[in-house]
């Protein structure tokens, strides 16, 4: 409590009765270095996403539904925990009172969202309070940016660049300001390793109708042959961009609502008619061309067999060698290393057992990680970077459960994660609608799952992109070449978690759009009632074991093949 307390020293300082933390930074990336995580540092939150409120006298922590246990478990001492969306929200909302926040690590849009009813008085502070109460070591990241080759991109930068330009056209725009690092990294193809489980490098651009696009990078990780490949592009260290966008005068600018904070927005609206809406980089990324798509599924035959195997030796070892939570995820990483494409995890591995399993994002530290026990179910989500390729997957596996209860609503996530496979496609169709059908068979018997059913997939990039996806809410239509997965799950709070994710992709054939598995691992069929499954159903499943077998077996010792034939059998 002793920040806390501080922190409300600065709060009376300022004439301030309140104080917003975000969970991002300034790049708003989705992964937050390790220094700069700040919601971390005040409430002791691990979680990639959530808010908090710190007043004179109470402490709110704002989450989803994927967070809430978690949250319990980190923060509960401290912080009073509010699911989103709530009333006890808009209650707080009515208060009449003066809050702080960083400009810099807030959109106008974000800010809209979530206060837009609010009796607060929400006050700009460039001065980071949590900053200046804590310390924020520089991390230092020596790697040099790098470029993907045309022959991997499939979409020279150049192209791409031009393609911009057409839209500033259509919008009668001058120029346009890429804040999200994500979408300048898929724009002039570059990575780097700023983000801990993402290739993104940190960089900002500016595009303009006439004349050279300006870059801002650390100039420091621009070796110069990357330099040289991107010649027509003026390259500045980012520390330059407060300097260049004050400059910038008497132009059409066109802003990234997601990600151009409010303190550039300010700076930009000075001088400037600015035009604040979703950058279309964003949809543009999320169509794979057929380059990409190739690698995606070469990367994923390569992530499936390493899982795969991985989890025929968990189920001959977990008792044998006593293993725990951390012991399988480290085995499952060397699995991964074992292929020279493999370049890092993609998110932190999920690797629960019995009650951790329940809390959806769940990660195993000492004090909490879990030995696996006969009787239990394991969860594993986890997921790889690859050149080039992203991958993400979650197998739920029986320790010889055989409760039937757990069977039958194993077999419902399946029937689930099965009529995502087989949705009919149409030049219409939404995530929203798609999201219906995975939930149907667990809502008759009452039952439901409190995070989407699928999120759109970068390529060698974020694990986690928009705007496409699964949920209840997702208006985007889906499009050839999108990405996604399929992860309908359920999870009994104190005993146990169920999930089953494939990453699939949309792929057209005959002039109709259609499903396509990218994952590639079986699916446990001990935890499988056949009983609750049609016939269609039960071909999916039978077709995707064959596929599988076909495509892993020659790649498989003796024991492995055993066990693959076993794991691949008709139902």
């Amino acid at each position: 409590m002793e920040k806390i307390k501080q922190l409300r020293k600065l709060l009376t300082l300022n004439g301030l009765e309140g104080y917003i933390v975000p969970k991002n930074d300034e790049f708003f990336n989705e992964n937050v270095q390790i220094n700069k995580d700040r919601l971390k540092k005040i409430s002791n939150f691990k979680g990639s996403a959530g808010f908090a409120i710190i007043l004179q006298k109470e402490n709110y922590l704002f989450v989803d539904g994927r967070y809430t246990l978690q949250a319990q478990k980190q923060c509960k001492r401290k912080f009073k925990i509010i699911t989103l969306p709530s009333k006890s929200f808009r209650e707080i909302l009515r208060k009449k009172l003066k809050i702080g926040f960083d400009p810099k690590l807030y959109t106008s849009n974000l800010l809209k969202l979530y206060f837009k009813n609010s009796n607060f008085k929400l006050i700009p502070f460039n001065d980071n309070l949590i900053d200046r109460i804590t310390k924020t070591e520089k991390i230092s990241v020596k790697e040099r940016a790098w470029l993907i080759d045309d022959k991997n991109s499939g979409g020279n930068h150049v192209l791409k660049i031009n393609k911009i330009k057409e839209i500033l056209i259509k919008n009668k725009m001058d120029i346009v300001f890429i804040s999200a690092p994500e979408c300048v990294n898929w724009l002039i193809n570059i990575r780097g390793a700023d983000n801990e489980f993402s290739p993104i490098i940190n960089a900002q651009m500016i595009v303009n109708l006439k004349g050279c696009s300006v870059l801002f990078i650390d100039k420091e990780k621009i070796s110069k042959s990357t330099e040289k490949k991107l010649k027509d592009i003026i390259i500045f260290d980012i520390s330059f961009l407060d300097i260049y966008l004050r400059k910038i005068k008497k132009k059409r600018v066109l802003i990234d609502k997601l990600s151009c904070s409010i303190y550039y927005e300010n700076i930009l609206k000075q001088n400037n008619f600015v035009k604040n809406e979703e950058d279309q980089i964003y949809f543009l990324k999320s169509k794979k061309n057929k380059i990409e798509i190739k690698n995606s599924i070469n990367c994923h035959f390569i992530d499936g067999l390493a899982l795969t195997k991985f989890l025929f030796w968990l189920k001959r070892n977990y008792l044998l060698n006593n293993l725990s939570e951390i012991d399988a995820e480290k085995k499952l990483l060397n699995f991964r290393k074992q292929n020279k494409k493999f370049m890092s995890l993609s998110f932190p591995t999920i690797s629960a057992t019995g009650p951790n399993a329940a809390i959806i994002h769940y990660r195993a530290d000492k004090n909490s990680n879990r030995k696996l026990k006969k009787g239990d179910i394991y969860l594993v989500d986890s997921g790889g970077q690859y050149k080039f390729g992203t991958t993400d997957v979650t197998r739920t596996v029986s320790l010889n459960n055989n409760d039937k209860k757990i069977k039958n609503i194993f077999t419902r996530v399946l029937k689930g994660h099965i009529a995502v496979s087989n949705f009919t496609l149409n030049s219409k169709t939404t995530g929203s609608e798609i999201d219906k059908v995975a939930r149907y068979s667990l809502k008759e018997i009452n039952l439901d799952y409190p995070h989407g059913t699928g999120h759109g997939v970068g390529y060698f990039a974020n694990v986690h992109e928009g705007p496409q996806a699964i949920t209840k809410n997702n208006k985007i239509t889906i499009k050839e070449g999108m990405i996604i997965s399929n992860e309908p799950g359920y999870y009994l709070k104190n005993n146990y978690g169920i999930r089953i994710e494939n990453l699939i992709y949309v792929k057209k054939i005959k002039n109709k759009l259609k499903f396509r598995n990218l994952t590639l691992v079986p699916i446990d069929k001990s935890l499988i009632n056949k009983k609750l499954l049609n016939n269609k159903e039960i071909n999916w499943i039978n077709s995707y074991h064959r596929l599988i077998f076909k495509k892993f077996y020659r790649y498989m010792n003796g024991n492995q093949k055993k066990d693959l034939i076993n794991a691949c059998s008709e139902l």
